[in-house]
Parts: C-alpha cells; structure tokens; sequence
C-alpha cells in the first residue's frame, strides 16, 4: 500500500475515534402525524422540516436523543412562515434537540406553558435549544387562568434570538424551575431575544422573567441572561425577577419599560454590563431592585429614570428579621460600584419599603425592619443636569452602607452632605444612541477597592480597567458610537415589531346602517364620523380594533337593545374613543362594557366631549377584564343607576380592572350607586397598582342607593388623587376614604350636603400571600 494512503487511512481512523463525525439528513413532514411519525424514528443529525403553513391544534412532543455534533432540529420550512395557531403547545424532552423558526400566533396553549423544556415531571431536557422564533400575543382567553410562554427544566438549555410580545394573563413570560435534582446548576442561557411590549396586567404576576421561586430560593440557578432587549415591559413591577442563587444578568438593554431587575429572593446574583433607558418623564421607569445577600451591581448605565421608591434606579429593601422564604429577607454583603446616573431623580435609595408605621394592622413576621448592611455603593458617577436637593434618600437609617468615591455634578444645587458623595463639575459626551454620559472629569478620584474588586476587570463596553484608574461605568477610550437600540441585532431574523405609521380613514355616515356597516369595515385607527341626527341601534356595536366613533356636530346615538347589553361592546383589543356624542339608553342596558368572559386582550375606553344618560351602567367592566386606561373628560353621565363599575376582581390576588382611571372635568347627576367603583383586593407592598385621577368634576345627587353610604369607592387602589371636584347634595356618609398610608390624596375640594372625606392612616387589607 501507498506510505501516504496508509497514513490518510490512520488519521482518518484515529480522528473517528476521538470525535464524532457530522451528519444531516432532512426530513419534510406536512402534518402532526407525519411530525410524531418522524420524532419517533429520529436518529442524530436529522432535521425534521415542517412545511410553510397553518399547523392548527396541534400538540407537539419533541422527544430524542441527539449529539453534541449531530443534534436533532425540527425547523420551519421557511422560518417565520410555519405558524402553530389554535390550541398548541410544545414539549421538548431528551439531548440535544433544536428548534427553529417557528411562530405562535392567534391561539393558546392547553397546558401550563407554550413551550417547555420537559414533557413530564422526570423527562426534562438538556442541551436544547429554541432559536429564531416568535411568540406574539398566545395568550389564554381568561386572564386569571395563569400560565408560561416558555418554561425551562433540566440543564444547560437555550432560548436565543427569539421575539416575544403580547402576553396579557397571569404569570411570567419566561421562567426557568428548579423542582428537582435534575434542574438545579441548570446553566440555562437566555441571550439575544427581544423581549417586546408586554402590556400592564394589573397585578402581580406579570414578570417578563423569574429565575426560580420562593420555595426553591435557596438552590444554585447559575442561570445567564445576556444581551437581551427588553421593550416597554410593563406586565407589573418586576421585568426579571431572580428567585434563586448565582445568577448573571449581563449586557442587557431595559428600553422605556415599567419595572426593575430585582433580586427577590437567593443570593450572589451578578448585574453587569447593563442599560436602563427611560425618557427623562415616565415615573414607572425603574432601575434594579436589591433584597438578600452577595449581589454585585456593576458598569449599569441608568439613563433618563424617573421612577421612584420600589422603581428607583437603585433601591435598596429593609427586610423582615427572621424572613419567612417567600418574603424579604435582610440585605447584607452587596457591592454597588463602577456605576453610572444620568439624569435621574433621587437615584440612591434605601430602607425601601419599610414599614413601621404600619405595625398596628400588619402581622410581626411582616414589618420590614432590618436594614441593610455590609453593604458598599462605591466609584459611581452621577449627572444631574437639573439640581437634584436629594440623590441619597434614606426611607430609613442607611448606617450599615460604606459611601466611597462617588461623585455627582448637581447642576450647583445643594444637597444634604455624606461623606463618600463628592460634588464635581462634568460634562456629557454623546456616546450614541441618542445618549449622552459624563467618561471625563474624573480622572483624580482616588479609586476604593474593595475585596474581590480585582475582578471587576471591564467596563459597560468590555473596555479593560487595567489601562485606566476611573470610576464609573465608562472609560474614556475614545470615541463611542453606541448602537444598542438597532433592534435588528436582537430576537429573530425575520421578524420586526416596527409598524409604519398609518394615516387614518375617516368614514362619514349618515344614518344607523351605514354606522354598523362602517364600523365592521374600519381599520384599526380610522375614524366614523356622524353626520347630525339621530341612530337608532337595536344591537350593540362592537368595538374590536382601536376606532373614533365622533359627531361632526350634534349626532346622539339611541340605544334600544335588550336588557344588560352593552351599546358599545368593548372587545379584545378594542380600543374606542367616543368623541361630542350624546348616547341614551332606555334605562336597562349599559353605555360601555367589556365581555363577560374570555377577554384574552385588552381593552381601552376614551369619552370626550359627549353625554351618558338613562342607563343602568354607564360603564361596567367584567372580571378578568383589562384597560390600560380609561378616560372621561368634559362629559356629563346622568340618570342612570349605576356609574363607572370596575370592582369584580374580588380573588384579593392583587389585581384590578385597570391601571389609569381618570376623570376630568366631568358633570355626574342622579346616578343612583356605583358612582365610581374601582376595587384592589389584596396587600403586597411590592406590587404596586391602581391610579385614579378625579379632577375638576361635579356631582349632584349622587348615591342614593349606595349600601355603603360612600359616594367614591376605591378601597386598595394605591394611587389616589382627587383634587377641585365639587360635591352637591349627595347622600352620602362619605365621599370617600383615602389610605393615608399609600398616595391616596384630596386638596381644593367642596363639599356641601355630601358627607366627608376621610383619611385611614393604616387601611386593613387581606395579605396576598
């Protein structure tokens, strides 16, 4: 034999035996029963290819044993046009397993989760992976009914470059468990995915990601968040909540979204490397949140955050002494350095959430007493363009936290001295983005090092610190051009969340026909306009897209429809506004009301300018029904039995009907009871919701049938404003009863024949938990 052949032959056997060689064979399947036909016979290396189209109701197994070389996929045709509709799911289970390109729209899952990593207690997966997918508004059609889009067991999976947007029921989009031997050190990674708007869901239970839960808090997670966008998250006041130890949250962009990173329960998590943008107005934009032991907040940019308290930029929790699992525990061994602050209010604040002064109606094992200690904010940079009185705010003693080589520019406004917190004079460069940072200016700081700080070796960029003596999140390195906001670097390939603003169609009609028959044929966003007259509807009109129904001058709408029927039917993603109309009922049936039952989406309501009477309900919303905001302004509701009723969520779970109630300059008279009835049942400090704006109304003769005796019922809600509204022969005990403990507040109001406004300092609520 040939010496080179002989050779060739040697190698190419020594290199089979050490490592495996690659191969694919295609498989091309069109319906379920060729899809389990195929998983059941898979051997590594193959890829299942589902054809481009509609897989309706169906209920996918992935189940197989695939190599690190050779893995088994089940991918779409054509990724993006392989769509999983109706009642669908997918389970995954076994070795190394792939799935790609498939997307979740217009349906919902008949389990506890969409996707999952396991398809029974004992068979989880490990190794696998989702890529280059989308789940888009597969919610459950009752929004009590709580689930997971994706739910990870086992070890060592992947979700990346995935879009998910939309979802409006209970529970986290995203949730990595530990139950189990076989899920703990999972290794999990989550990278690259956009995480898009997740609308209010008013309540808890509405993170975008949890890591964990209470009970298995004490387990190593060792789970990466990475290189994420994560858009308008709004669900509730956690985005990502880490429930479990040994986490990383690295190199992730938090663009205008309602909510923190919080550390809620477990310890030793690292938050690094991190953007937090808000829009220098929005209140509910938040920061990180810090509860437990061991984290390291480290090169975070906060950019433009307005939130406050429990959504400030950097909040720091009291916790309860003895801390049951599943509430607060003390904050003590946490490193918060190498951070920057652009031009966010009160950014430091600690001792959040105590509340001693509520001990009188909260049991002992709930009072958030133990500050935090050990705990050491050292080397940040904070800007203030406008003066801010107070950067440090201590909601209680911050005497176990070490203030070192921090420095602020204040605009030359004064602020109360602490040692550690040096006024400096700084300028802002752009570092692209449309953002602006101070990277200079600070060169002189004399650098605190604390233990371990040695390995804080990069910064925000991944520029290293070993070339530079500086403090905060950025090192002048040059130019910067940031592009963090190009959203086609995160989330699947083919999809885009960017809609092209449309010009709306405006429908002119003229009689009751041509306005059901516009309405059915209206884009979202167009306009039906009513020329002068009467309509005279017999059915309601349904309201499934967002639509401006309005008067050109003087046009009424009479609604003669059967009893306890809506003239305006408030559906999934209906979005109305009701704009110089006159609406009249016949005294049985409601003005406005969401369905009673699977409201899978929400909805929104807007009246202007228009005149409610002779209704039994001038707006009645349904358990399980959501609007992010409702609104009535220079309107006049009159003579009906009920007014605006929003108080079915009586599960005391936390959860209310709709996050922004707000009336202005609004004439109510002879409205019998339910005048406003907007109910949250149940406490738990971190969970904040509710807001109810009255402002510059009337009402006269008001409540007359109210069992209650009070003409404004709002018990829980926490945000309460009622300011310049005049009260006028109501009767009434009270007008209302504010919890003085929580933002409820009333100034410049008169009262006369109506009762009184009350203030109960410490409200008594049924705990939530």
């Amino acid at each position: 034999m040939n010496n080179s052949i002989f050779v060739y032959l040697c190698v190419l056997l020594f290199s089979f035996g050490c490592k495996e060689v690659s191969t694919k064979s295609t498989i091309q399947v069109a319906n379920i029963a060729e899809l389990n036909d195929a998983v059941k016979n898979a051997k590594p290396g193959e890829n299942i290819v589902l054809a481009n189209g509609v897989w309706k109701d169906v209920q996918i197994k992935f189940t197989g044993k695939g190599t690190d070389n050779n893995p088994i996929t089940i991918k779409a045709e054509t990724s993006g046009e392989v769509f999983i509709e109706g009642v669908s799911n997918l389970e995954i289970s076994g070795e190394y397993l792939e799935v790609e390109g498939l997307f979740f729209r217009n349906g919902q899952s008949p389990t506890s989760n969409v996707i999952a990593f396991r398809t029974s207690e004992k068979d989880v997966a490990n190794n696998c992976s989702v890529s280059n997918c989308v789940i888009l508004d597969f919610n459950n059609l009752e929004r009590d009914k709580d689930n997971l889009w994706v739910q990870f067991y086992g070890k060592h999976n992947t979700l990346d470059h995935c879009y998910l947007a939309g979802k409006t029921n209970g529970g986290p989009t995203v949730r990595v468990d530990l139950k189990g031997n076989q899920s703990i050190r999972n290794y999990h990674q989550i990278v690259n995915n956009h995480f898009g708007p997740r609308p209010r869901k008013g309540g808890a239970r509405g993170e975008t990601i949890q890591l964990g839960s209470s009970f298995t808090s004490m387990s190593p997670s060792n789970t990466t968040i990475a290189n994420n966008l994560f858009e308008a998250c709004n669900g509730e006041v956690e985005i990502i909540s880490s429930k479990t130890n040994f986490n990383i949250i690295k190199n992730n962009v938090f663009y205008k979204s309602e909510g923190s990173v919080v550390t809620r329960h477990g310890n030793y998590c690292l938050i690094d490397g991190n953007y937090f943008i808000g829009d220098g107005e929005n209140e509910n934009y938040g920061g990180i949140r810090i509860v437990n032991t061991g984290h390291w907040v480290t090169n975070n940019l906060f950019y433009n955050l307005k939130g406050q308290n429990f959504r400030s930029p950097l909040a720091i929790m009291n916790g309860i002494p003895k801390s049951p699992l599943n509430r607060y525990n003390q904050v003590t061994d946490v490193v918060v350095a190498y951070n920057t602050y652009v031009g966010s209010n009160s950014p430091w604040q600690f001792g959040v959430g105590t509340n001693i002064a509520q001990s009188d109606v909260l049991p002992k094992s709930e009072i958030r007493s133990a500050r935090p200690l050990r705990t050491e904010v050292v080397n940040n940079v904070i800007y203030n363009s406008v003066g801010d009185a107070n950067p440090i705010i201590e909601h209680d003693k911050a005497d176990g936290v070490t203030f070192a080589s921090n420095i602020i520019h204040n605009d030359g406004v004064e602020f109360a001295k602490r040692d550690g917190l040096t006024p400096a004079e700084l300028t802002l460069t752009n570092i692209g983005s449309d953002i602006s940072a101070p990277i200079t200016g600070f060169d002189d700081v004399e650098i605190y090092n604390g233990f371990d700080f040695e390995t804080i070796t990069e910064d925000l960029l991944g520029k290293p610190r070993s070339k530079s003596n500086q403090i905060g999140a950025i090192l002048n390195s040059g130019n910067i051009n940031l592009d963090v906001l190009d959203k086609t670097k995160y989330g699947a390939n083919w999809y885009s969340n960017v809609v092209e603003a449309k010009e709306p169609t405006t429908h002119t009609v003229k009689n009751s026909d041509e306005l059901v028959a516009k309405l059915k044929v209206a884009d979202n966003g167009d306009v039906v306009e009513l020329n002068d007259g009467s309509y005279a509807i017999t059915e309601s009109l349904i309201i499934n897209k967002t639509i401006t129904i309005q008067s050109k001058g003087k046009a009424e709408i009479l609604y003669d429809g059967a009893a306890n029927t809506p003239a305006l039917a408030l559906h999934p993603y209906g979005k109305l506004t009701l704009k110089n109309l006159k609406l009249k009922g016949t005294n049985t049936q409601y003005a406005f009301a969401s369905l009673k039952e699977n409201m899978s989406n929400h909805f929104g309501l807007e009246v202007l300018d228009s005149e409610i009477s002779n209704f039994n309900f001038a707006l009645k919303v349904y358990k399980q029904s959501f609007a992010e905001e409702i609104l009535f302004k220079n309107t006049s509701i009159s003579n009906c039995k009920n007014g605006l009723e929003l108080s079915e969520e009586t599960n005391d779970k936390g959860d209310y009907n709709t996050e922004y109630l707000t009336i202005n300059n609004c004439n109510f008279n002879n409205v019998e009871q339910n005048v406003i009835d907007y109910y949250r049942g149940g406490y738990d400090e971190s969970t904040i919701g509710g807001n109810l704006l009255l402002s510059n109304s009337t009402f006269t003769n008001c409540g007359a049938k109210e069992k209650n005796r009070m003409l404004l019922n709002h018990r829980g809600i926490v945000n309460v404003n009622i300011t310049k509204n005049t009260f006028k022969n109501n009767p009434v005990e009270y007008v209302a009863i504010l919890w003085g403990a929580k933002n409820n507040v009333e100034s410049e109001n008169i009262l006369s024949n109506s009762g009184k406004i009350k203030t109960e300092e410490n409200l008594k609520m049924k705990l939530m938990y």
